[in-house]
């Protein structure tokens, strides 16, 4: 027999759920303490306990003498943050376009189906695309989805909105992990992003998860003399004592 979750846990997943399918969205209030009592027929510990958790997990925000709101998970920025890179350069006041190499559908393989946690054969959406600000390639995305998570992938048009934008449109985020690596690329990533054959890149590895399972899988591969990861970070619900503007480090060297 599979034992039963916490009530706590299952108020939280009943939040999770309700965000992640969109019936709450960012800024939305979610039900206070008093009502989860009632609804889910909980101890007032329970709500409350449950509620700081997905505050501490960054779900949502609790504001003092007004309740508690779905957090806009675009107002943070720090290097484990999912960001959309046509956010980033327009950010910045340059122009963000895309050229769509590959967009397949495709079965599991190997590394692909380990980092998917599914069966060999599993269908999966493969993109293949290359970033350019202001005309210059920037980063190589090169992406693996889960079929069954995102099944009109195939009849998006991706240089017109970014894979990350689609899929945060399909579910909000709920997990996210990443991994940074320096590497000579390969001959392939090299032509798209114009580099030489001695430069290094710069390698974001990330797998978002969907509903407790990972649903994406992605390399992004950036020319290390034009990119650099940058981001200030304040823990939920620490307001921010500093301004956006990134100080601009280039000046500095070893």
């Amino acid at each position: 027999m599979i034992p039963s979750k916490p009530r706590y846990q299952q108020v939280k997943d009943f939040i999770v759920e309700q965000i992640s399918t969109g019936a709450l969205r960012p800024s939305d209030r979610v039900p206070s303490e008093n009502q989860l009592v009632v609804s889910m027929s909980v101890s007032r510990m329970t709500a409350n306990r449950a509620l700081r958790e997905l505050t501490s997990e960054g779900y949502v925000e609790r504001v003092a003498g007004r309740g508690t709101f779905v957090s806009d998970y675009r107002s943070r920025s720090h290097l484990l943050e999912v960001h959309n890179i046509a956010d980033e350069i327009e950010l910045r006041g340059h122009q963000h376009s895309t050229r769509v190499v590959r967009q397949s559908r495709q079965q599991a393989r190997g590394e692909i189906a380990k980092a998917l946690h599914v069966k060999q054969g599993t269908d999966i959406f493969h993109l293949l695309l290359v970033h350019y600000e202001n005309g210059k390639p920037i980063q190589v995305e090169d992406r693996h989805i889960l079929a069954s998570f995102a099944p009109e992938c195939l009849q998006q048009d991706f240089e017109q909105v970014t894979p990350s934008a689609y899929l945060t449109g399909v579910a909000p985020l709920q997990e996210a992990e990443q991994a940074v690596r320096a590497s000579i690329p390969n001959r392939a990533v090299r032509r798209h992003l114009q580099m030489s054959d001695d430069e290094a890149s710069l390698i974001v590895i990330r797998r978002t998860w969907s509903d407790g399972i990972p649903v994406t899988f992605a390399r992004l591969h950036h020319p290390g003399s034009r990119y650099e990861l940058t981001g200030h970070y304040a823990p939920p619900g620490t307001s921010r004592t500093m301004s956006t503007d990134v100080v601009q480090l280039e000046n500095l060297r070893q």
